[in-house]
């Protein structure tokens, strides 16, 4: 037997999802090939509050040789337990702390309005985004604050629940060629183009229902949300811009080429090459 290992973010190396079988993953990884049904049972025990790896059927994997980096989705990557315990979490880096925070706000947001939506997944990803909001700059400033590495390791899960379903739309559609290409590490690419995307489908088409859950999670409107995941980027050190990688008209137009992943057309507000092209370009400074 050779085992297909599975090492997500927030998983500790020895966790791992075994298939019965002696292919490579490369088969499986971004291919669009299903992973086959048979396999051992996953413990996951996660070591950051970031993906919600733990409850989620999502692998995201790093193929380094072939600079590459994509999600595998499979049934058998559910666990057949999780051992959620915050003090594993104490160690983390601030900027680990910070990257993985964000990624667990854009979990929720995304599963939000994503055009899977639906309602038990609302209610867990507001849940999450408020978590995230009131704890994370409390983590990221005091590593070893209980309350708020508990409440971050809850968000984490309950964000996992919150998008698995519905799945996550164009920030983590954008954030794959930022990670793959300029190695920006996973929740922060997420995070860049977060409050970018949340004042456009706050615009667009269903805008109303992102109105809402800024509302309902303590904001005047999706603009005040907007900028407090700006102001948070910015007090926890994390990517606001591109401008440090002087990027030409070519590179930007790699990165909305790549952006097409299947994850953007779960985005409630079509997005097109010109929308992305802008995007970059502000955020490159051009």
């Amino acid at each position: 037997m050779v085992a297909l290992w599975r090492q997500s973010h927030g998983l500790c190396q020895s966790s791992c999802q075994c298939s019965l079988t002696s292919d490579s993953i490369r088969k499986y990884h971004g291919t669009g090939v299903a992973m086959p049904e048979k396999h051992l049972s996953l413990i996951a025990v996660p070591t950051t509050a970031g993906t919600g790896s733990e409850v989620t059927c999502v692998s995201v994997l790093s193929d380094h040789a072939n600079g590459k980096k994509a999600p595998i989705v499979s049934e058998g990557f559910y666990p057949a337990a999780a051992i959620i315990d915050p003090e594993l979490t104490y160690t983390m880096p601030p900027q680990v702390t910070a990257g993985t925070g964000i990624d667990v706000l854009s979990h929720a947001i995304e599963g939000y309005w994503s055009k899977g939506h639906q309602p038990i997944c609302d209610v867990l990803a507001m849940h999450a985004a408020e978590l995230v909001f009131k704890y994370v700059y409390r983590a990221y400033r005091k590593p070893d604050d209980e309350e708020a590495r508990e409440k971050m390791c809850e968000a984490s899960l309950i964000a996992g629940l919150a998008f698995t379903l519905p799945k996550t739309t164009s920030s983590h559609a954008c954030s794959f060629p930022l990670t793959n290409i300029y190695h920006i590490p996973h929740g922060e690419a997420c995070g860049l183009t977060l409050d970018y995307f949340i004042r456009i489908n706050a615009k667009g088409e269903g805008g109303e229902r992102v109105e809402e859950f800024a509302r309902r999670i303590g904001f005047k409107d999706a603009e005040e949300m907007a900028d407090a995941v700006l102001e948070l980027k910015k007090k926890m050190g994390l990517r606001c811009d591109l401008k440090d990688l002087e990027l030409n008209d070519d590179q930007i137009a790699e990165l909305v080429r790549i952006s097409r992943h299947p994850n953007l057309y779960n985005n409630p507000v079509e997005i097109t090459d010109e929308m992305l092209d802008e995007m970059y370009r502000y955020l490159a400074g051009k």
